[in-house]
C-alpha cells in the first residue's frame, strides 16, 4: 500500500508533535523531581500539617543590674486531635478528675468536629507537674503544647509601670503593652502531618517550626530603690488612709528614673479583680494637679537667674496676705511672717514673698522660664499616657494669674514634670529628658540591640544660679518648712508642697495633695526624690508634716545604693520648741572604761564584751543622738 507524499508529511508532523510533547513531559518531570521538589513538598506539607503551638519565650524585663522583674514560668497547654482517638468518652473519664472539670463538659469539647482542639480553659496553662502526669497516660491524640505565663519574682512591685499580658501572652497594659512587639517574639510549633480527616500520614515524619524568643528590656530602675519607695508609700497609705500616693526617684544628672511607684497597686496575675483605672493609669506621668509650693523652686530659680534678688540682704515684710488687682491672696500663715529676708521667705514658704519675686521677674519672663523648665509639654519619658499639664494661655494671664502661678496655684502639672524641672534647678541648670528604658537586648545571644543615653534638652539657668538654689533649698530642710526631711550627715535639700484639690473648677473642702521634693547631697546631687500623698485623712495636711519625713527616710535608706557618702559641712538643724533635742556623739574609741565613768555625758552607756579599752562604738562619733539616748561601746582586751 503506497502512502502518498501528503499523508507522509502529515504523519511526520504528528510524530514531531508527539516527540515534542514527550520532551515537554520529560522536562516537566525533571523540573518537578529535581528543581521544584523542595518547593512542592513544602506546599504539600502546608496542606497536610496541623500545628501544636510551642510558645517561644517572651522577653524578660530586668532592672539596671540585671535583676529579673518579669520573667516566664512554664505552663503547658493540652491539645486533642479527634481523628487519632475514637474513644473521647474514655479520654474524658481519664482527664476530667486530673483537670478538676466536669466530665460531660470535657467530653463535649473532645467530640467537636474539628481537626485539633485546645482544651480550655482547664487544660490551658496547667502546672508542669500535672502535664508530666498526664503525659504518662500516653493517650492517643492528646498532645502537650509548650506554653508559658508571666512570672513576677517581686510580686506586686512596680506593677503599675510594668503592666501585664493576656492569656495569649500579648501585652495589655504598661510596658508590656508599650513594648509588646519587642518582647513578644515568634512562637515555635510541632508540625503533625495528617490527612484531611486528621489521621497521621505514615510516609511523612512530623516536623518542627523554629521560633524566636523576645528581646530583653533592661530598665533604668534600681530594684533596691524601688523596694524602699514602695515600702514607704504603702505605710503612708495605711497610716493616713490616703486615696493615692506617688513616688519618683531620678538621677538629676542623667534623667535615669531609679524608682517609680503609684498606689494603690495590684497583683498583675489577678488584674481582672481590680478597677481598670488602677492598671491603666501610671500616676507619675498621668496625674495632673496643682503643684503648690514645690513649684516655688521655679520662681526662685528665675529670680536668681535674673539677678532681681539677694536672698540674704534683701528684706520683705509679710502681713499674711497680698492684694493683687482687688484679689486678696493669703499666706498659709494667717498672721504672716513679719519682717524676713528672702532666704527666710524661701525657708518659710511664704506666698506673699514669692508673689513679690514673681513680680520682680515679670510675667513674660516667668512664663518663659516655666516653659523652659519643661512645663506645659510632655517630658519625653517614653512612658505611655503621659499628660502635658495645663498652664495659663498668654491672653488669660493677667496680674492675678501671674501672682498665683508664682507660688504654684492655678496651674496643673504632672509629677514627672516637677522632677525633671527641679533636677534642672539643682544639677547645674541642665534640663535632662527622664527615661525608663536603658537597653534592648537580644535574649538569645546577649547582644545589645539598642541603647538609650542621657539626653540634654537645654541649659535653663547658669551653674552659679543652680548653686544658689541648692543652698537655699538645703536651708529649707535645715531651718524651714522641710525640716522633717533632715537626715544627719546627708545634706538634703528640698521644698514642701500643699495644694488644695480642685474638681470641675472648684476647690474641694478639706482635701489636699501634700508633697515634698528633695535631693541629696545638696552640694552634688545624685538623686531627686518626689513623694505626693493624695487626701491624707489623719494628721496635719501639710507637705512638711507628712511628705517630708517620707522623702527623708527614702534618701536615708537608699543613699549607699545611689552612691551618696556621708557629707561634712552640713547645715545644723535649728532646734525649735517641740523638737526632740539631739546632741553630737563624742568619739569614745581608744578610751578606757575608767576614763568614761569619770565623764558626765547626757546619755546612757551600754557596755559589750570584755576588756578595758573601747574598740568601737555605735552610733559612730559625730552622729546625732537624742539627749538621753544610748551609746553602745565594744571593749577589747589589751
Amino acid at each position: 500500500m503506497w502512502v502518498t507524499k501528503q499523508v507522509s508529511v502529515r504523519l511526520k508532523f504528528v510524530m514531531m508533535i508527539f516527540i515534542c510533547l514527550g520532551c515537554l513531559l520529560i522536562g516537566k518531570l525533571i523540573t518537578v523531581q529535581f528543581f521544584q521538589h523542595d518547593f512542592l513538598t513544602k506546599k504539600a506539607e502546608e496542606n497536610w500539617d496541623r500545628e501544636v503551638p510551642m510558645k517561644s519565650l517572651r522577653g524578660n524585663i530586668v532592672d539596671r543590674s540585671g535583676k529579673l522583674l518579669v520573667g516566664n514560668r512554664l505552663a503547658p497547654t493540652l491539645y486533642f486531635m479527634p481523628a487519632q482517638n475514637r474513644e473521647p468518652e474514655k479520654v474524658a473519664a481519664q482527664l476530667a478528675p486530673m483537670l478538676q472539670m466536669d466530665e460531660k463538659k470535657l467530653e463535649e469539647q473532645l467530640k467537636k468536629k474539628v481537626t485539633i482542639i485546645k482544651i480550655a480553659p482547664e487544660g490551658k496553662n496547667i502546672s508542669y507537674e500535672l502535664a508530666e502526669k498526664i503525659q504518662k497516660l500516653q493517650i492517643a491524640g492528646l498532645y502537650t503544647g509548650l506554653d508559658y505565663v508571666r512570672d513576677y519574682p517581686y510580686g506586686v512591685l512596680l506593677s503599675r509601670l510594668l503592666g501585664f499580658t493576656g492569656s495569649d501572652m500579648q501585652g495589655l497594659a504598661g510596658l508590656e503593652y508599650q513594648y509588646n512587639d519587642l518582647l513578644l517574639g515568634k512562637q515555635s510549633a510541632i508540625r503533625l502531618f495528617t490527612d484531611a480527616k486528621g489521621a497521621n500520614l505514615p510516609h511523612v515524619e512530623d516536623g518542627w517550626r523554629e521560633g524566636q524568643d523576645g528581646a530583653t528590656l533592661e530598665l533604668t530602675i534600681d530594684v533596691d530603690v524601688q523596694k524602699v519607695i514602695e515600702r514607704e508609700l504603702a505605710q503612708a497609705m495605711e497610716k493616713y488612709e490616703a486615696d493615692q500616693a506617688i513616688g519618683i526617684a531620678m538621677n538629676p544628672k542623667t534623667g535615669e528614673i531609679l524608682g517609680l511607684a503609684s498606689f494603690p497597686t495590684y497583683n498583675p496575675t489577678e488584674y481582672q479583680k481590680v478597677d481598670s483605672k488602677i492598671y491603666n493609669r501610671n500616676l507619675p506621668v498621668w496625674m495632673t494637679y496643682e503643684p503648690g509650693s514645690t513649684f516655688k523652686i521655679i520662681t526662685l530659680s528665675a529670680a536668681l537667674e535674673e539677678n532681681v534678688v539677694d536672698l540674704e540682704k534683701d528684706q520683705f515684710f509679710d502681713p499674711g496676705y497680698a492684694n493683687v488687682e482687688g484679689a486678696t491672696l493669703r499666706c498659709w500663715k494667717r498672721e504672716g511672717h513679719g519682717q524676713e529676708t528672702f532666704l527666710e521667705v524661701v525657708e518659710n514658704s511664704c506666698n506673699p514673698g514669692f508673689i513679690e519675686l514673681g513680680r520682680r521677674v515679670g510675667p513674660t519672663k516667668l512664663q518663659q522660664y516655666i516653659r523652659d523648665f519643661g512645663f506645659g509639654q510632655v517630658t519625653g519619658s517614653n512612658m505611655a499616657g503621659e499628660s502635658t499639664g495645663i498652664l495659663f494661655s498668654p491672653k488669660n494671664y493677667g496680674p492675678v494669674e501671674h501672682a498665683t502661678t508664682s507660688f504654684g496655684q492655678g496651674i496643673s502639672v504632672t509629677p514627672i514634670q516637677q522632677v525633671q524641672a527641679v533636677s534642672a534647678a539643682v544639677n547645674g541648670g541642665k534640663l535632662m529628658t527622664p527615661y525608663i528604658v536603658k537597653k534592648v537586648i537580644n535574649s538569645e545571644n546577649g547582644k545589645t540591640l539598642k541603647t538609650y543615653e542621657p539626653t540634654l534638652k537645654r541649659q535653663v539657668i547658669r551653674p552659679e544660679t543652680s548653686a544658689k538654689v541648692r543652698n537655699a533649698l538645703e536651708s529649707v530642710v535645715a531651718n524651714g518648712s522641710g525640716r522633717g526631711a533632715y537626715q544627719d550627715h546627708l545634706r538634703i535639700g528640698g521644698k514642701t508642697g500643699t495644694a488644695q484639690k480642685a474638681e470641675n473648677g472648684r476647690y474641694k473642702s478639706g482635701e489636699y495633695i501634700v508633697s515634698f521634693i528633695g535631693f541629696a547631697p545638696a552640694d552634688d546631687p545624685k538623686v531627686v526624690v518626689y513623694v505626693a500623698v493624695d487626701n491624707p485623712k489623719h494628721g496635719s495636711q501639710f507637705g512638711g508634716v507628712i511628705a517630708a519625713p517620707i522623702v527623708g527616710q527614702i534618701i536615708e535608706d537608699i543613699h549607699t545604693t545611689v552612691g551618696i557618702t556621708d557629707r561634712k559641712e552640713q547645715m545644723e538643724k535649728e532646734y525649735r520648741w517641740g523638737d526632740v533635742e539631739k546632741v553630737r556623739v563624742p568619739n569614745l574609741v581608744g578610751k578606757t572604761k575608767e576614763e568614761i565613768t569619770e565623764l558626765l555625758y547626757p546619755f546612757r552607756i551600754e557596755w559589750h564584751g570584755e576588756g578595758e579599752k573601747i574598740a568601737s562604738q555605735l552610733p559612730k562619733a559625730d552622729a546625732q543622738i537624742v539627749k538621753d539616748g544610748t551609746i553602745h561601746v565594744y571593749l577589747e582586751k589589751q
